[in-house]
């Protein structure tokens, strides 16, 4: 599927999503938003589909939120602001956070500006790979704003709390390379996507039902509590159990062959 603000190309095991307001570096709009829901219902609903590439189109990946366009639009501002009854999350946090809840790994390969919205994003992939000069900053501090994309929550959970305010409080500025350093991007290279590509292809070696078992249970225990954390891993071992793919997982290493998976029934 193919939009103006959001692109999705999916090649076999691999669905590639880029942002696509080069123009405006990529600020996130109202277009953007839905495009980006629209992108993440998409690769859900493709089970063959084993791992996701997030990018920016042209010069960066994402400079924030575009004021410009998104703060005249006051309606829709409150629309997508308001908490439904049924979900924890806002539209603005939606938007980032379904990349978060796919039962695929999402994998940020980032260049240029990450700013605001856009490191929240970034945040929202299970894996960061940057460029050593981008620059990444939670730029809200600069307008007297908190983070309020869903960004907070994997925040604290990749960096130490004094990390996590100094970042948030003073919207400073680090490169690529001080991000990896400090633990919000998970490795650094010239051309990021090699390395993206390269843990594609160690994770679509194994079972697409463990990997997502395996998101959804590691995401799940850092929100919860011990006896939480154990149930789960009990629950989503039984579903391994049950799970046609883990049959081909064991057949293939007794006989020390490369497994052939099916499509991913779990999640």
């Amino acid at each position: 599927m193919t939009t103006s603000a959001v692109l999705t190309r999916i090649d076999g095991p691999v669905a590639y999503v880029s942002l696509n307001r080069p123009e405006k570096l990529n600020g996130v709009d109202f277009d953007v938003l839905q495009g980006l829901l629209d992108a993440a219902a998409e690769v859900r609903r493709h089970r063959d589909v084993r791992a996701v590439v997030l990018q920016g189109e042209g010069d960066s990946f994402c400079a924030g939120l575009d004021f410009a366009s998104v703060q005249p639009q006051r309606a829709k501002v409150a629309r997508f602001f308001l908490t439904l009854p049924w979900r924890a999350t806002n539209g603005f946090q939606q938007a980032l956070w379904a990349w978060r809840e796919l039962p695929v790994p999402v994998i940020a390969v980032t260049h240029g500006h990450v700013f605001g919205a856009g490191i929240q994003l970034a945040l929202a992939a299970d894996f960061r790979f940057t460029t050593p000069d981008a620059q990444w900053s939670l730029l809200e501090a600069k307008w007297g704003l908190v983070p309020d994309m869903s960004g907070t929550v994997p925040l604290v959970e990749l960096v130490g709390a004094d990390v996590a305010k100094r970042l948030a409080m003073t919207g400073e500025t680090v490169s690529g390379a001080e991000a990896a350093a400090i633990g919000l991007a998970s490795g650094v290279a010239d051309d990021p996507l090699k390395p993206a590509l390269e843990l594609v292809d160690a994770i679509v070696a194994r079972s697409p039902d463990s990997v997502a078992a395996s998101k959804k249970l590691l995401n799940q225990v850092r929100l919860g509590g011990l006896r939480s954390a154990f149930r789960r891993e009990r629950l989503y071992q039984l579903a391994m159990f049950r799970s046609p793919n883990t049959v081909i997982a064991r057949k293939a290493g007794m006989k020390r062959e490369q497994p052939e998976f099916g499509p991913r029934t779990f999640g």
